[in-house]
């Protein structure tokens, strides 16, 4: 009993540590940035008004707005129609924090075009490395050809080179080809998933040869077995691996900070971030947070909806 109760509380505090930055993420974009500087306002903040300086300065009255406001306020002094012009400003940049974070997350960056391209090179990602990753699973997990073993072993090696190993190779490779600043620089090298290979591979182990058997003697060949037979069969592990793909790339910085750098139309959703990074009036950090919430979002949504999948696909990767 005692050793259940320490099991819990190991896994709660483990949670605490992987949800406190989402806690912090969320609370940040209801946050002012007054708020957010002091640490104040607790989880969703005060919500008092406040006023959109960016706003305010390009609603800043010049001699034109001041000629035009003096038939409305007649009798006073240029400073005193200029001190009413920015009043009326500052009231009609009044607005909620979260407001201000959400709407800022919208305008200071395209950040539709950003998930939109997300989207775009995630989802071919992964529809590659599904057409690459099932024939090389199965022909070695179900075919008998000579250096089998050898070409498994390969693949594990594999799994051990970081991407940062090879990315100056990849990145001299695709600037000879002309491919930066492009949806392919973004895509090909990851067409070839080791990872993918090995999780079908093991999947397909499990597999019984019986049913392989039955579509040859049907007239099927090797290539109509994987997508006919096999490929229905390993929906739950290439669930599984879709989830680990579209989280990988789909928060990827690393690699697109180093192939797109003219092109702000290609920038994949971590890449919109920089949109809010420091400079001379400081970071806009609730726009940023906000921002950080809308790109993690559909993660955790498609997560949550593929849950049961993915931990089947997990369990029966790893059954012999």
């Amino acid at each position: 009993m005692t050793r259940d109760w320490w099991k819990h509380l190991i896994l709660i505090l483990g949670a605490l540590i992987v949800i406190a930055p989402f806690y912090m993420m969320i609370s940040y974009s209801f946050k002012s940035p007054g708020e957010i500087e002091r640490g104040t306002g607790g989880f969703f903040g005060r919500q008092e008004m406040m006023v959109d300086e960016a706003c305010v300065n390009l609603r800043h009255p010049d001699r034109d707005d001041i000629a035009a406001a003096r038939a409305e306020y007649p009798g006073q002094s240029d400073a005193q129609l200029r001190d009413t012009l920015m009043a009326q400003a500052q009231t009609e940049c009044s607005v909620r924090p979260v407001v201000f974070n959400y709407t800022k997350a919208f305008t200071e960056a395209p950040l539709l075009r950003y998930l939109l391209n997300g989207i775009v090179v995630t989802a071919s990602i992964f529809l590659l490395q599904m057409i690459v990753a099932l024939p090389a699973a199965y022909a070695l997990a179900k075919l008998r050809f000579w250096g089998r073993e050898a070409v498994f072993a390969v693949v594990l090696f594999c799994l051990l080179i970081p991407v940062h190993a090879i990315a100056l190779p990849l990145y001299i490779g695709l600037s000879k080809l002309g491919l930066t600043n492009t949806y392919a620089a973004l895509v090909i090298p990851w067409t070839i998933s080791v990872f993918g290979i090995f999780l079908m591979r093991q999947f397909f182990m499990t597999v019984p040869d019986d049913l392989i058997d039955a579509a040859r003697m049907d007239g099927m060949g090797e290539l109509t077995i994987v997508w006919r037979v096999m490929l229905p069969t390993a929906i739950p592990a290439l669930m599984a691996f879709a989830i680990f793909s579209v989280v990988a790339h789909w928060n990827d910085y690393f690699w697109p900070r180093i192939v797109v750098t003219g092109d702000r139309n290609l920038f994949t959703p971590p890449l919109g971030l920089r949109e809010f990074k420091a400079d001379i009036d400081g970071s806009l950090y609730g726009p940023m947070m906000a921002t950080a919430t809308l790109i993690v979002t559909p993660l955790i949504v498609t997560f949550l909806l593929a849950q049961k999948r993915f931990i089947e696909g997990i369990t029966l990767s790893g059954m012999k």
